[in-house]
């Protein structure tokens, strides 16, 4: 039903968007609102304006998960991706809304943002940490991931991680080479030479071979700790190295490299071999 309104309700968008308004409390209409933003952004926009109010957290919701720049598997409003300027005060408006339902989408939406416009969203980061209640540093947490994974050194300083590792880490695998399907072990040993406890956060990046040789990193979230003046910590992991839907899997050279604070400290190859044929 979303998609009949999307698709006949452009000539009609104040009626048009009062029947999203409606099936969103039923189902959901964050696909279905996208047109509008696109085609009559102006309208739509003050739509959600006053939407930021309703007594509904599905329209609440709807007003930040609809108006993503990079909605997943939604249509993509460009105009947002390059200035997503008009979004912000409804991003302002939500944050801290009673809903975990609305905070979550907020999360992601600014998370949207931070893959165009990392800067921004450090600066947002800083700005709204001050002060900032149980909730709303959930939401800035979950918010930061994909800059904190990326190593982006305004928002690691933001959340008090700007500093380098002051010790040695080490990185053991498991195996020299394994095939693809199975999982392979890793073992991260960290030395701290520092006289302070030291925050972390230990991420790591498999450097897969692509279908044209070359390789590109994906990084994998790892553990989140305080290393202690003059500990030694030992961590382990098994990273699964079975093919999925968003990431298919070719044999070669590969590399894992540990990353602390944003910054490689350690890495070694591996062998990917085909899969094991069958008897």
């Amino acid at each position: 039903m979303g998609e009949y309104v999307a698709r006949h309700g452009m000539d009609h968008v104040p009626r048009a968007l009062a029947c999203l308004h409606a099936l969103t409390q039923r189902f959901s209409a964050e696909f279905a609102i996208r047109p509008f933003i696109q085609r009559h952004p102006e309208a739509t926009l003050r739509t959600l304006e006053m939407w930021v109010h309703d007594p509904s957290a599905h329209v609440r919701r709807l007003v930040s998960e609809g108006s993503r720049p990079r909605l997943p598997w939604g249509l993509r409003l460009q105009t947002l991706v390059v200035d997503p300027a008009p979004t912000l005060p409804l991003l302002r408006a939500l944050q801290d809304d009673p809903s975990a339902y609305v905070r979550r989408s907020v999360a992601n939406h600014l998370n949207d943002i931070a893959k165009d416009h990392p800067d921004l969203v450090a600066s947002w980061v800083r700005e709204h940490l001050a002060d900032a209640t149980p909730e709303r540093l959930a939401l800035l947490r979950h918010a930061s991931r994909t800059l904190i994974k990326a190593g982006h050194g305004a928002t690691l300083a933001a959340w008090g991680l700007g500093q380098s590792l002051r010790g040695k880490a080490s990185l053991t695998l498991a195996a020299s080479a394994v095939r693809i399907g199975e999982t392979l072990g890793l073992q991260v040993r960290l030395v701290s030479t520092h006289s302070a406890p030291q925050p972390l956060v230990i991420d790591y990046a498999v450097h897969h071979v692509r279908a044209n040789g070359e390789r590109s990193p994906k990084v994998f979230k790892g553990w989140k700790l305080t290393l202690a003046p003059g500990e030694e910590r030992d961590l382990a992991k098994q990273h699964s190295l079975r093919p999925v839907t968003t990431r298919r899997l070719y044999p070669g050279t590969h590399r894992l490299e540990v990353r602390v604070n944003g910054r490689t400290v350690a890495g070694a190859d591996f062998a990917l071999r085909p899969t094991r044929p069958r008897p």
